[in-house]
């Protein structure tokens, strides 16, 4: 079958196409004909070498994140399975190719009335987004602020929060990714390049921080007493660095998000039902063919993307 190789850790020049055996569904699995594939940035890092949740050594078929159509069952997978539509994770690897095998148990299928390439751009940044939003539980008319509010969880994270009825502020950088913010429905608009962007954004109760470094702390300088910041990425290359003495010295909270294997699942099967039901919607900015992934994972590490990326597998 068709998929993409990783040899060695290296530059996204290491993602190399080529051929690769069918999986078989083994017991409790499903095999997947796969239409789209997730690529995150926990990707890129971990096909550089990077410190990543992944755990794994070259060579591999990266990958994990597929939604296609189930053509074949293992024994003890439930028959009825076989054609449905399903979205899943693959446990790290062998998602960038024409087939997946896995788990039956970690299957979600794909309601009726949404699009398998919007399921697939929402199995990992919704659930995620749903997480953050239950943590930090911005309320009616309180004022808060979206870092990476182009990106794929803050496009989702800035829906989120309106539907709460908060003001939203959408910190993206300047340009398309501005207006990507804004079609997400951000009231304002800030760009993170600029300087004076905090006192542009003004004081907020709740910072969703996408970016970390010195984008995060300017951000945290913003929160008024009884604010919350929870941090979900780095986009600038480093985590935030906020003292937990410094914060509680400014009555504000460093929500540190938990959920079990259970409500992980509930927040994924919530987006999914939202977005069938057009309250929720996933922006896939980018596509790539299956056999151009390194040209997403240098496109996702130029910060050059909005929203989500996909490879098009059955392109």
């Amino acid at each position: 079958m068709r998929a993409v190789w990783l040899r060695e850790f290296g530059g996204p020049e290491v993602l190399v196409p080529g051929e690769a055996p069918d999986p078989v569904a083994g017991d409790g699995q499903v095999l997947v004909d796969v239409e789209f594939a997730n690529v995150t940035f926990v990707e890129t890092q971990f096909r550089s070498g990077a410190a990543s949740p992944f755990r794994a050594e070259p060579p591999l078929v990266p990958g994990n994140g597929v939604g296609g159509v189930v053509v074949d069952v293992g024994a003890g997978a439930d028959p009825a399975l076989k054609g449905r539509r399903v979205v899943s994770a693959t446990g790290g690897s062998g998602g960038y190719a024409a087939r997946a095998a896995v788990d039956a148990a970690g299957l979600y299928p794909v309601p009726d009335g949404l699009a398998l390439d919007e399921a697939v751009a929402l199995l990992a940044d919704g659930r995620t987004a749903a997480m953050l939003v239950r943590a930090a539980a911005p309320r009616p008319g309180e004022r808060v602020l979206v870092e990476a509010a182009a990106g794929g969880v803050g496009t989702l994270l800035v829906q989120l929060a309106k539907a709460a009825g908060a003001v939203v502020v959408g910190a993206a950088g300047g340009g398309p990714k501005a207006d990507v913010a804004r079609g997400a429905g951000a009231d304002e608009v800030v760009d993170y390049r600029e300087p004076g962007w905090g006192e542009a954004a003004g004081e907020v109760d709740v910072v969703f921080d996408g970016v970390g470094g010195e984008v995060a702390r300017e951000a945290f300088g913003l929160l008024r007493r009884g604010g919350r910041m929870v941090s979900f990425g780095l986009a600038s290359g480093e985590w935030a660095d906020v003292p937990e003495e410094e914060a509680a010295a400014r009555g504000v909270a460093l929500v540190r998000p938990q959920a079990s294997p259970e409500e992980l699942r509930e927040f994924t099967v919530g987006v999914l039902e939202a977005a069938a039901a057009g309250r929720l919607r996933p922006v896939i900015g980018q596509r790539f063919a299956l056999e151009d992934a390194a040209g997403a994972h240098a496109a996702i590490e130029a910060r050059a993307t909005v929203g989500k990326t996909l490879l098009e597998v059955r392109r």
